[in-house]
């Protein structure tokens, strides 16, 4: 009797619930003027055919008024030569960071073309990123494993992407060799395979590291369970990417057609010859980021590649400020490690970067009106891709029209392997700049030498 009696209760209690309108759903009153809302008239009626029929939004959203208007001509842009190619990688940071080198390689050698091994520096970029995840997980190993970090260093242990940081830290303990020493390879051009096989097995032993330590392990015992974790990580490195060289030798044919004698160089000599004191010149990052307060350094925890390198950090300026050092150093021959959102708003055949390349609310009928501190704090804009900026056009009172990158994704790809961006596109889409000290202003670089504030790992621009 209790159970008959028992259902029709459970069916009145869920019928009730479901019967109630709670405030926030959309109830059929609302539903109709939403519905009563779209109008399907015969412009609306067209441009529906219209898009349901070409299968891309972006091209019907080219906006014709800006087609021509932007040139590629630079009053001032800095001496480069050759375009270097990622390929299917997420090295941009590291094609970027040496195209900053490379012109001064090519005019020290008197050379018609030049190009660094990018495979030797992402052999001990990624055996230096397994070391330092294996180290944040024995310092994380007393947390539990849905703690926020430990999920942050577990969630991806290494991966192909970096900032300037992440070059100055391998170059500086590794060097540099040309790139006939160590060529790429098949893996090295296409870094997702073997990306996720060192987190899989990363993942593993980092679980094995923190059962030592709740077991109390020795750490000596600890740090040898740690050494033969990179003995697996550096064979799978040596057998996808070749072994980067302790020495080589290396000559060279320069543009008049003389060849050089043979030299022998250690990597490290190498960085040396052809960058004389790199690992001491102060360079500075300095950013754009409006949702933090402006002239104070910020310091993200643990973005580094290499345990004792330095992580990034940066000084925040405004964008009239980052403009004018970003000059100083393109008038004086000297190219600039940059990045941005190059996916917003960028015509890729054209090789031209605008805010109104694409008029997606005219097509669409809707607005999108996010200023650059909101689209950051919602993650719908943030750094994706570093390039080499070397140019810039000015008006005749010397302020800047436009500027333009050296990127990295071949010849092909934009304007003969250039892109070209709006002064109003810099406001909108520029995040950084690393940049000699010398450039910035006695402001900037007394800002500079405060104490940087501490971002966590899981940082929005991390």
């Amino acid at each position: 009797m209790k159970k008959l009696l028992l259902v029709p209760a459970l069916a009145l209690a869920f019928l009730g619930t479901a019967n109630a309108q709670k405030s926030g759903s959309v109830d059929a009153k609302t539903l109709d003027e939403i519905r009563s809302s779209f109008t399907l008239d015969a412009s609306t009626k067209a441009i529906q055919n219209a898009i349901t029929n070409s299968g891309s939004i972006r091209e019907l959203s080219l906006n014709r008024e800006k087609v021509g208007q932007v040139d590629h001509y630079f009053k001032y842009r800095v001496d480069v030569k050759g375009i270097t190619d990622q390929e299917s990688s997420g090295r941009c940071w590291m094609f970027t960071s040496m195209n900053t080198i490379r012109p001064n390689v090519i005019k020290q050698f008197n050379l018609n073309a030049f190009d660094f091994s990018h495979n030797y520096n992402y052999f001990w970029d990624m055996f230096e990123k397994s070391n330092h995840f294996l180290e944040n997980i024995i310092a994380t190993a007393d947390r539990k494993m849905d703690d926020r970090e430990v999920v942050t260093y577990f969630k991806a242990p290494v991966n192909d992407g970096g900032v300037w940081n992440s070059f100055y830290n391998v170059a500086k303990k590794y060097g540099v060799v040309p790139a006939e020493i160590m060529p790429e390879t098949k893996v090295s051009n296409k870094t997702r395979e073997i990306g996720s096989l060192l987190n899989k097995k990363l993942r593993g032993e980092g679980y094995k590291l923190r059962q030592l330590v709740a077991e109390k392990a020795s750490a000596k015992k600890i740090k040898a369970a740690k050494v033969e974790s990179l003995k697996a990580i550096y064979r799978m490195l040596a057998l996808s990417l070749g072994e980067p060289p302790v020495e080589f030798s290396w000559r060279f044919k320069d543009s008049d057609g003389n060849i050089s004698e043979s030299k022998t160089y250690t990597p490290l000599q190498f960085l040396e010859e052809v960058a004389p004191g790199y690992a001491s010149v102060e360079m500075v990052m300095i950013m754009n980021d409006p949702t933090r307060e402006f002239y104070k350094v910020y310091e993200i925890k643990n973005y580094r590649n290499v345990s004792e390198g330095i992580n990034w950090t940066y000084l925040n300026l405004p964008n009239e400020e980052i403009k004018k050092f970003a000059i100083a150093s393109i008038k004086n021959n000297e190219a600039m490690y940059a990045s941005c959102d190059v996916g917003k708003q960028h015509n890729r055949k054209a090789g031209i970067m605008d805010v109104n390349t694409y008029d997606y609310a005219s097509l669409l009928g809707v607005e999108f009106d996010m200023d650059k501190k909101a689209r950051v704090l919602t993650r719908q804009s943030g750094s994706s891709h570093a390039m080499t900026l070397i140019g810039v056009d000015v008006d005749e009172n010397e302020k800047p029209v436009k500027w333009e990158f050296e990127n990295s994704w071949g010849k092909s790809a934009g304007n003969g392997g250039y892109l070209t961006f709006t002064d109003e596109w810099f406001d909108a889409y520029m995040f950084r700049v690393v940049i000699n000290k010398k450039y910035l202003n006695e402001k900037a670089k007394k800002a500079f030498e405060t104490k940087p504030v501490q971002l966590p790992v899981w940082d929005y621009m991390f």
